[in-house]
This record gives structure tokens, sequence and C-alpha cells, in this order.
């Protein structure tokens, strides 16, 4: 009987490392994929502050762009507007595909 029980005890300490090994493992891997979604979550919130920026800018030149005709001064700012739009849209849809790539 002594041999079984030399057995039994050798069977859960092999079972016992392989399930630690395991389970350290798995623990990795999901260190790799937290680290992924902070690098994601960290160049979004880069964009985002890239975009502010420009639209202060955009504002900035607004307020202080004063010696136009009121006419061709706001001709010119629908203009800029919608240009910025389109480059924002363009930009986005870049990201998004890098992102996803």
């Amino acid at each position: 009987m002594q041999v079984w029980v030399l057995v039994a005890i050798v069977a859960i300490v092999v079972w016992g490392v392989l399930r630690f090994n395991r389970d350290r493992n798995r623990h990795q891997v999901g260190d790799v994929s937290r680290a992924d979604e902070a690098e994601r979550a960290l160049l979004e919130a880069e964009r985002e502050r890239d975009e502010l920026r420009m639209r202060v800018q955009v504002l900035e030149r607004i307020v202080t762009d004063d010696n136009m005709p009121a006419g061709q001064k706001t001709k010119q700012l629908e203009a800029e507007i919608e240009s910025l739009r389109d480059d924002l849209s363009q930009d986005r849809a870049r990201k998004t595909e890098d992102m996803s790539e």
C-alpha cells in the first residue's frame, strides 16, 4: 500500500504544478491584452486631443480675423468649416481602418 500512496502523492504534485503553470500563463496573456487595450485608449485620446487643438485654432482664427467685410467673411468661414468637416471625416475613416488592421 505504501507504493500506491507514493504514486498518489506524485500524481497530486504533478497535477498541481501543471495547473499552476497554466494559470500563470493565462494571466500573462491577459496582461498583454490589457496592455493592448491601454495602448488603444491612449492612441484614441491623443487623436481626440489633436482634433480639439485643430478646432481651437480655427476658433481663434475666427475670433481674431476682423479685417474682412461681413459677407466675404461669412462665405470664407462656411467654406473653411466644410473643408474641415471633410478632412475630419477622412481622418476618422483612415484611423478606423488603421485600428482594424
